[in-house]
């Protein structure tokens, strides 16, 4: 942030007027006569309210009779005594300010927050000459028990997902079922050997038993199967 300082003598004008007093009480001792001293000293003092030095990071303003006429700086700048005055120094080196923190909830991203509160500091501060280079919120607190409430609600976001990703899927496999129905609705052949499959699938491991009544057995021709599928499974 800007910083702001006081006016003050120059030693360019201290050193005119020193050179002005000088050449005054010179003359006036040649010529034995008060006026030349008198004129050197209402010189220095010209110089020495006239003659101003701004710094390199510095700027500041001029005011005739209290109206604004520009800016100076920086370097070397001359005024009209009495007539003109100069306002603070205004120091444009880039400084860094710690803000406490405060208590605050939002929902706005940090960068965000900092556009915002650049663009408020900047409205308050240009008139004075001062400008906010940047706003950074570094980070954001809540009061514990809010941090709990919004855990849970974010809890209960994700197990509602869940449930519903979880629907979904029971809704795709019962269409799955019911399109595997209608094609063995439609040939009863596919059906057998599907029903054959699992059932050499659940008896060709060793030890495996599986009870199948006997209306199946007669239905689907499955005696044969069984009995090979047992065959095999045996040591020899």
């Amino acid at each position: 942030m800007a910083r702001i300082r006081l006016q003050e003598i120059s030693g360019i004008a201290r050193l005119l007027f020193a050179i002005s007093l000088v050449i005054g009480f010179a003359v006036a001792q040649v010529i034995h006569h008060p006026a030349p001293a008198i004129i050197g000293a209402l010189v220095g003092l010209y110089f020495l309210f006239a003659i101003k030095v701004v710094q390199q990071w510095e700027k500041v303003a001029v005011l005739r009779l209290g109206r604004y006429v520009g800016l100076r700086g920086p370097g070397m700048c001359h005024i009209i005594p009495i007539f003109e005055t100069l306002s603070p120094y205004v120091d444009q080196r880039v400084r860094v300010a710690s803000v406490s923190a405060e208590s605050t909830l939002t929902r706005d991203t940090r960068e965000t927050m900092g556009r915002e509160l650049q663009r408020i500091l900047d409205e308050k501060t240009n008139p004075w000459g001062i400008t906010v280079q940047s706003v950074e919120i570094r980070d954001v607190k809540i009061p514990s028990g809010l941090e709990d409430a919004m855990s849970r609600q974010a809890q209960a976001q994700r197990e509602r997902q869940a449930r519903i990703i979880l629907g979904q899927a029971e809704s795709e496999i019962s269409n799955s079922f019911v399109q595997a129905a209608a094609s063995y609705a439609e040939n009863p052949v596919a059906l057998h050997l599907r029903a054959m499959n699992m059932l050499y699938e659940a008896v060709k491991e060793k030890g495996a038993m599986v009870i199948v009544p006997s209306s199946a057995v007669e239905t689907m021709g499955l005696g044969g199967t069984l009995a090979t599928a047992s065959l095999g499974g045996a040591k020899p």
